[in-house]
């Protein structure tokens, strides 16, 4: 099993696989019918979940000759998140389509249970992002509504609904995060502002910061793309068509750390090294950076697709 699992993909209908440390390329699987939106590794370094249009396939990562999905899944439209549970026995997925569904990967692979993001027009919202809490019993998802839905697998339902701007045209949820400590919920907006919640003593979430236009390239159309949180807690990234990744200090009230901009077009996605010291990026200039966060440095450059690279999975823990 690799050290260090290392996934990029994109436009290009490309994954590629790389040596993290060497720069190379040491796999590509094709994703022949779309382009690649979300990429997920499980905890145990196995597989690799790529969400597609309208597709989640399952890819081997230990079996480099493998090309062929060892599963597959469809939704009705794109698919905006991946993500597995730490026991790696099912899978869940978000998409477009306004629906999160989770996937039994038991034989045979099925939909073992399907949940609705409703719009304020009686229509579903696409859902934008889903992120698994560490608990392992909810996901917490963001939509085109400007929603964020807490969805209790135990209970089968939607058990909390969190909203930034409580009006009718309150901006998308671009994407959401939880901490790995669940001392935090993070969601990013389309107009590029950030919430913060934390949990309070009712078994909800209270919200305790907003960051307000966290990019801006003074234009009125900038948007923040992604938000992760590191592995420790301790550190917030939002990517931005601004072509930058932005570090913020949770410690420190959301304190502007760093500002990560070798990029020339928009920064997608990015990931955190398991000990949150470094930061895997991915942009529409063609290629991922890995960041060292301390110096703030571009350490290493992947170059290789031909169109922009949407999405970017890192895997470097050392315990399965």
């Amino acid at each position: 099993m690799a050290a260090v699992v290392l996934a990029t993909a994109g436009f290009d209908h490309k994954i590629r696989f790389w040596e993290a440390s060497s720069r190379v390329c040491t796999r590509t699987v094709r994703y022949p019918d779309s382009q690649v939106n979300c990429l997920a590794i499980s905890h145990d370094k196995l597989y690799l979940a790529a969400g597609g249009n309208p597709h989640v396939r399952l890819f081997d990562v230990a079996n480099a000759a493998a090309s062929t999905p060892v599963a597959e899944f469809s939704h009705a439209s794109n698919v905006s998140a991946v993500g597995f549970p730490h026991d790696r026995s099912w899978v869940f997925s978000g998409s477009e389509d306004g629906t999160i569904k989770i996937w039994d990967l038991r034989a045979p692979p099925r939909c073992q249970r399907s949940y609705t993001c409703d719009g304020a027009n009686g229509k579903p919202a696409a859902c934008t992002s889903v992120a698994l809490h560490p608990n392992q019993g909810e996901l917490v998802s963001g939509d085109e509504s400007g929603v964020v839905r807490v969805w209790d697998l135990t209970a089968d339902k939607c058990s909390l609904e969190l909203k930034p701007r409580d009006r009718p045209d309150a901006p998308a949820i671009r994407s959401v995060a939880v901490a790995g400590d669940a001392s935090c919920l993070v969601a990013a907006t389309h107009d590029a502002n950030v919430y913060c919640w934390r949990p309070d003593n009712n078994g909800g979430y209270a919200l305790e910061h907003i960051i307000e236009a966290a990019h801006d390239d003074g234009s009125d159309h900038t948007y923040i793309l992604k938000c992760r949180i590191s592995p420790d807690a301790q550190l917030l990234v939002t990517t931005s068509s601004d072509k930058t990744a932005k570090i913020w200090s949770i410690a420190r009230g959301f304190a502007l750390e760093k500002t990560l901009a070798q990029h020339q077009r928009w920064v997608w996605d990015a990931c955190f090294s398991a000990d949150s010291a470094y930061l895997v990026t991915a942009s529409s200039d063609h290629s991922a950076r890995l960041w060292d966060l301390q110096s703030g440095a571009a350490i290493r450059y992947y170059s290789g697709h031909s169109l922009a690279v949407t999405c970017c999975a890192l895997n470097d823990s050392s315990t399965a």
